[in-house]
């Protein structure tokens, strides 16, 4: 088993576990949670021994194999398949030293690396790979290509794979959702649930959590404190920890007047100063019992929409996507104010490709799209919360849309989203992901909007965000679209699902369960079509080979233009932080001497802002032109 016991740890001057202390047993299934910066990173590199603890003693068995995802990796040219490979050290051990036996002419050393590899059973591990690389999404051809060729996210997804394969007695996952869509989150609890050795996992899907742990460890107050059953069960339990702990608190308050009363009336007589001395020792001897108190800093509401039209959009027999490239075809709905639904589908089916049509970001290339004029959206996608200028503060932000506010108005209106003291003047360029996440929302709010087009807005928020969020939601007056991979905010939050697949939209007649057992039988008829082809149409399944190598051929271009526009949006962010940096600079404005450059300031601030915008737009097309073009390949 492993053993922590009066654990100190410390990052920088930060004291993150004080007296700490936990037991794993072999096949435990431990979900960590805890407020962001509590320490749930840094307990999985002093478990992995990547830290020192700072006091008390870690007992790791040394017979266990130890493995945690990786949160980088570089561009190599080496297979996908065979960098999951890599993930199966005695695998490669094996392999390794057979190649010196071989090497060297030593028999004797190539008998004893066969019994290795006979032992960790290597005929298995390449298509054990296989079936995890497609689990996550990753097609057959694409198994075979470079690590290099993939973005930032899928490799993260190798990363996972690495760890999944490595047969490990402890897996650490941290975050592994993240970069997963729904199908892939799906698979990955199934995956889990089978899994036979120790798992920690840290998660901000609770639905995940509920799925694949049996016991939740939670960072409070520098200490780690157990709980058992799922995440929801914690929650429950920990609720009515608190409820007690208030009821104690309030009891105790009561008796702390009491003895500080006769402290105060009695303190000052000679007759009666003995007794109030001992009063004053058992009140500095009494152990204090804080108020009970959620962990979440959210609560936020959307504000009443001014107008809600009925209907809002209306679509029949649209065709969405791009000139030359269409996705989905004949798309039929009508989007009303009690409308709440949930776009589920594959990864790149186009989900994206809808949201987009309906805000007008894409327009309509074939069929009847009616909006009405004084419809008012709020939409949130990724590429949009990157899009928050580097310099502008939050502060700023909700300032300019209420300008009368005082600083007091402004400041309450941030701190439902987390923003306190200084962090409302700290520049957006500073921010993590979860952060920038939430100002977003916040200027959402603020749009009064009778739409939510929200696309993926759980992405980057911790546990009492998304619950906050969730609550947000379910009190909102207006319709809703969503597209989401956290299923407890799909769950809560919409009244019908639509399922995006197959080139169109349709509506689906079931819940999330169902959906997974749709995504079961659609990949064993996938998988079974590609079993039972048969001979007489072999010449026609090459001919379909060749033409989808002709087609990822085609997609060079798309990719080169990608990397192109990437490459050319980092040297206009660059030059444009340069030049709001210098407008940072006091004296510009009140230095009448500096006037004119001030002036040649501003209007080239106006310039690279405007030419950043256009740069973003092409960029964003050309990753959904590439996205559908990867998707018919």
């Amino acid at each position: 088993m492993l053993s922590l016991e009066h654990i100190n740890l410390r990052r920088g001057s930060d004291l993150l576990l004080e007296d700490a202390g936990f037991v794993l047993h072999k096949g435990a299934r431990v979900g960590l949670v805890g407020k962001n910066g509590s320490g749930k990173s840094s307990l999985f590199r002093l478990i992995l021994g990547e830290l020192e603890p700072d006091g008390g003693h870690l007992q790791r068995p040394a017979d266990w194999r130890l493995a945690m995802m990786a949160q980088e990796v570089p561009a190599l040219e080496q297979a996908a398949l065979e960098y999951v490979l890599d993930g199966h050290r005695p695998l490669r051990r094996a392999e390794a030293a057979l190649a010196r036996a071989q090497a060297d002419g030593d028999d004797a050393g190539i008998a004893a690396a066969h019994a290795e590899l006979d032992a960790v059973r290597a005929w298995e591990q390449p298509a054990r790979a296989a079936t995890l690389l497609a689990g996550l999404g990753f097609s057959e051809a694409q198994q075979k290509q470079p690590v290099s060729a993939f973005s930032g996210g899928w490799r993260m997804r190798l990363n996972l794979a690495q760890v999944l394969l490595s047969d490990a007695d402890l897996m650490l996952l941290d975050e592994p959702t993240n970069h997963l869509d729904l199908d892939a989150i799906l698979w990955l609890q199934q995956w889990l649930t089978q899994h036979p050795g120790a798992l920690m996992l840290i998660s901000h899907d609770r639905a995940f959590l509920d799925a694949t742990v049996g016991e939740i460890l939670h960072i409070e107050q520098r200490r780690l404190k157990r709980y058992t059953g799922t995440y929801s069960d914690f929650e429950r339990q920990r609720a009515e920890q608190l409820s007690l702990q208030q009821k104690m608190h309030e009891k105790q308050q009561v008796q702390i007047a009491h003895l500080q009363k006769f402290i105060d009336r009695f303190k000052a007589k000679a007759t009666k100063a003995k007794q109030a001395q001992s009063r004053v020792k058992a009140l500095e001897k009494l152990e204090r019992i804080g108020p009970a108190h959620v962990d979440s800093e959210f609560s936020f509401g959307f504000l009443k929409p001014e107008r809600l039209p009925n209907p809002m959009i209306d679509l029949d027999g649209v065709t969405c996507g791009y000139e030359g490239a269409p996705i989905l075809g004949n798309v039929t709905m009508s989007l009303r104010p009690e409308s709440r639904i949930g776009l589920l589908g594959p990864n790149g089916a186009g989900k994206s490709t809808l949201i987009r049509t309906l805000v007008g970001e894409l327009a309509a290339l074939d069929g009847r799209l009616k909006r009405d004029p004084d419809l008012a959206v709020g939409y949130f996608h990724q590429q949009q919360v990157d899009r928050l200028a580097a310099a502008d503060t939050p502060y700023q932000l909700i300032n300019r849309a209420h300008p009368k506010w005082t600083e007091q108005q402004v400041r309450n209106e941030l701190g439902a989203f987390g923003f306190h003291g200084d962090a409302v003047f700290e520049p957006v360029g500073r921010f993590s992901g979860g952060e920038k996440a939430r100002l977003a929302l916040a200027l959402i709010v603020h749009e009064k909007p009778a739409l939510l087009l929200l696309d993926e807005p759980a992405n980057h928020l911790d546990l009492e965000m998304r619950e906050a969020l969730t609550l947000a939601l379910q009190e909102f007056e207006g319709a809703v679209v969503l597209v989401s991979h956290d299923r407890h905010l799909l769950e809560t939050t919409v009244d019908e699902f639509q399922l995006v697949a197959e080139g169109t939209v349709r509506a689906f007649d079931g819940d999330l369960d169902d959906y997974a057992r749709w995504l079961q039988q659609a990949r064993r008829e996938a998988n079974a079509a590609a079993r039972t082809e048969p001979a007489a149409g072999r010449d026609d399944a090459r001919q379909r080979r060749q033409d989808a190598a002709k087609r990822r051929e085609q997609l060079r271009p798309l990719k080169k233009e990608v990397e192109k526009l990437e490459k050319a949006l980092d040297r206009e962010s660059a030059a444009l932080a340069e030049v709001e940096t210098a407008l940072g600079d006091e004296t510009l404005y009140t230095d009448a001497g500096r006037k004119d450059e001030l002036q040649s300031l501003l209007a080239r601030q106006g310039g690279l802002k405007n030419r950043h915008e256009e740069l973003e737009m092409a960029l964003l097309d050309a990753m959904e032109k590439l996205e559908a073009a990867e998707a018919e390949a």
